[in-house]
């Protein structure tokens, strides 16, 4: 079942606190600089349940007036390998287009090659490095057209 809440859902909170201590391990050092960026309101928020347990999310917020930005996609360890990572970012697409964007942008670490398999498959690709993340050498950020 999917949720459509904005990031005071509980549940939310809970997954991306998780998220969060995992990202730990991945990024290291730079763990402060990613979690300003990453500990914002948001008001598009998707939560994905199952057996009434909240395994994934994912979110977007505006970025520039026709492009969407995908940010907290998560799903718990133990519930990946089910296509739930991908069905978050669809859904996202789709509600992004549906309030009149034309692209989504994301940026994710270099280290995640299971979200970049999953971002190509889905038919992102690689950008320049925007906004924050100019310079940062292990981000990867990439882009897609939804229109």
């Amino acid at each position: 079942m999917l949720v459509k809440d904005t990031s005071e859902n509980p549940d939310f909170q809970k997954l991306t606190r998780q998220f969060d201590d995992f990202l730990v391990e991945i990024d290291g050092d730079e763990k402060d600089f990613f979690a300003q960026y990453n500990q914002i309101y948001l008001d598009h928020v998707i939560i994905y349940y199952e057996g009434g347990q909240a395994v994934g999310c994912g979110a977007f917020k505006p970025y520039e007036e026709d492009v969407a930005e995908i940010k907290r996609m998560f799903v718990m360890p133990e519930q990946r390998g089910k296509g739930i990572a991908g069905m978050l970012l669809n859904e996202l697409e789709l509600w992004a287009k549906s309030l009149g964007f034309n692209y989504c942008l994301l940026e994710t670490s270099s280290k995640l090659t299971s979200a970049l398999v999953l971002y190509h498959k889905s038919g992102y690709a690689v950008v320049p490095n925007y906004g924050q993340y100019q310079g940062v050498e292990s981000s990867v950020c990439l882009k897609k057209t939804i229109k």
